[in-house]
């Protein structure tokens, strides 16, 4: 059975990524775009607008151009949207890079991504440098590192700001990849994202169908810019509606909870560990949100009775919102003013979208009312995977389905429900973490033969990665050994949280290895 929006459908939107946000920029003169709460710094449209032409030129004068691929290594910044239009209009691809990453996880992306600039910030500029030496070591290829701000040693990207002329280059917004983020999908390694132009626009149209924001809103912005949530409902949403982002560099819940009575904030956007804060914390009750009016979670599951608490806490319409970076992110959404949506809730599906319940046994769709595997056709869903088409393949098939990996439900009123998940993916925080990639470095390990990865629930509900380990014979080997190993060689969400020792990992016939096996071995409740 297909199941299609009960909205009406939107228009395909065929404009390049930076002129759908910014077209009306320069006419919203010294209306405040972009706040950066820390330093009190604020950027006015008009000056983003500016600033964007200027840096567009500046990196068109340095050679970039159609299709090629800029690594924007920072933290959330006022710069950020800045870069990533700039690398757009001057016809490039922004690959993002989360600011915690490892030099060798850089350096793995910029190869994969085939990178040929770099933008970084002073704080992270040794890891940057670092990562791209790994490079140089492992392709002969080297590439400059610009900065945001100011770094001895290194060009600003303030620097090249210049009044000339981008080249004229042909834009097809259907085909063409305006950002490369990276995600593990539901199986196996970070992998390119291919959105492209089309992808992106058309995501903004249909969830502004569901869910709007104007000039008068003010957005906080505590989710980094580099994943798909933060980069579509902080940046190119809101920037694309006239709202004023209020951006923390980095989450602080002291300088959030500030930053929600001090600036009016009317819009937050949170992952569930927020949510349990704004749900507990005793400093919520004192504050005064009366300007707060939408609360919109995802990137990991909820739990109903947090979101219940939150809506009934600070007296605010709370919803969820789903999706995955491969749906440019999003295929449904808590609607506006439906107060009839139960809790735990992922809302509707968005205008211009399709979606298949499928027994991830048999491929055949889940009978009336049973759950199913999540498959998702519409205009945002990705292009594919850069440089892997077999992957791709796997994720979207033939027909323009791609297959989620999560198992969901609906109910008679149209209300979606995420219960479950067919693909391997951990969610640690909203961040992802692939378990391939972990057990890739475990076995690297002399003392370990075997391994695998599931994400199991920690005393706070939040998922975590926990190791299955193999010894090598009569060699000893701790839990603290094997997480330290697997810690400097990873972001910090990454590290294994939780180590147990076995005999043997459970495989199929195929080498497969049957985490479902494992995840039985885990207490009720865990």
């Amino acid at each position: 059975m297909i199941f299609r929006s009960k909205y009406p459908d939107v228009a395909v939107t065929d404009r390049p990524l930076h002129e759908w946000v910014l077209g009306e920029a320069s006419g919203r003169g010294t209306r405040p775009a972009l706040v950066d709460v820390s330093s009190g710094r604020t950027v006015t449209y008009a000056e983003l607008a500016a600033l964007v032409r200027g840096l567009a030129a500046g990196l068109a004068a340095e050679g970039i151009g159609k299709g090629d691929v800029v690594a924007l290594h920072s933290p959330n910044t006022v710069l950020f949207p800045v870069v990533l239009y700039a690398v757009t209009a001057a016809g490039g691809t922004v690959t993002t890079l989360s600011p915690l990453a490892t030099p060798a996880e850089i350096a793995k992306q910029l190869i994969d991504a085939e990178a040929r600039l770099m933008v970084s910030v002073s704080p992270l500029v040794e890891t940057a440098r670092t990562a791209v030496e790994l490079v140089r070591r492992q392709t002969g290829r080297d590439m400059e590192i610009l900065v945001c701000d100011k770094a001895d040693g290194y060009r600003s990207v303030l620097g090249l700001l210049n009044d000339g002329v981008v080249p004229a280059f042909s834009t097809d917004p259907a085909v063409d990849v305006a950002v490369l983020p990276y995600s593990s999908g539901t199986t196996g390694v970070p992998k390119g994202v291919m959105l492209t132009h089309r992808n992106l626009c058309t995501n903004l149209e249909q969830l502004n169908g569901l869910h709007r924001v104007d000039e008068n809103d003010r957005v906080i912005a505590i989710l980094p810019f580099f994943h798909i949530f933060g980069l579509t409902a902080l940046v190119n949403n809101a920037l694309r509606r006239g709202a004023t982002v209020y951006v923390h560099a980095r989450f602080d819940l002291d300088a959030f909870l500030t930053s929600l009575e001090r600036d009016r904030i009317t819009h937050a956007y949170v992952a569930p560990p927020v949510m349990l804060a704004l749900a507990k914390h005793p400093a919520v009750g004192k504050l005064d949100l009366s300007h707060l009016r939408r609360v919109i979670c995802a990137a990991a599951p909820l739990d109903a009775g947090v979101q219940a608490a939150v809506a009934d806490r600070l007296g605010v319409e709370v919803g969820q919102a789903y999706g995955m970076t491969e749906l440019s992110p999003a295929s449904h959404i808590h609607a506006d003013g439906n107060q009839d949506e139960p809790v735990a809730c992922v809302g509707h599906l968005l205008p211009s979208t399709q979606a298949r319940l499928v027994d991830p046994d048999t491929g055949q769709d889940a009978a009336e009312g049973e759950p199913g595997e999540v498959w998702i056709r519409g205009p945002q869903v990705m292009k594919g995977y850069f440089g892997r088409p077999e992957d791709t393949d796997a994720t979207v098939d033939a027909d323009g389905w791609l297959h989620t990996g999560d198992i969901g439900r609906v109910d008679e009123d149209g209300n979606w429900f995420i219960v479950d998940r067919v693909k391997e993916l951990i969610k640690y925080k909203g961040y992802q973490v692939a378990p391939a990639e972990l057990e890739a470095i475990l076995v690297q390990h002399p003392g370990i033969a075997d391994a695998a990865v599931i994400g199991v629930d920690d005393e706070e509900g939040n998922e975590i990665p926990k190791a299955f380990v193999v010894p090598m014979t009569g060699v000893p080997i701790s839990a603290a050994e094997v997480m330290a190993h697997v810690e400097g060689q990873v972001a910090p969400y990454k590290r294994i949280r939780r180590v147990e020792f076995i005999e043997a990992v459970p495989k199929a016939a195929s080498g497969k290895i049957l985490r479902r096996r494992l995840r039985e071995r885990e207490p009720a409740g865990s």
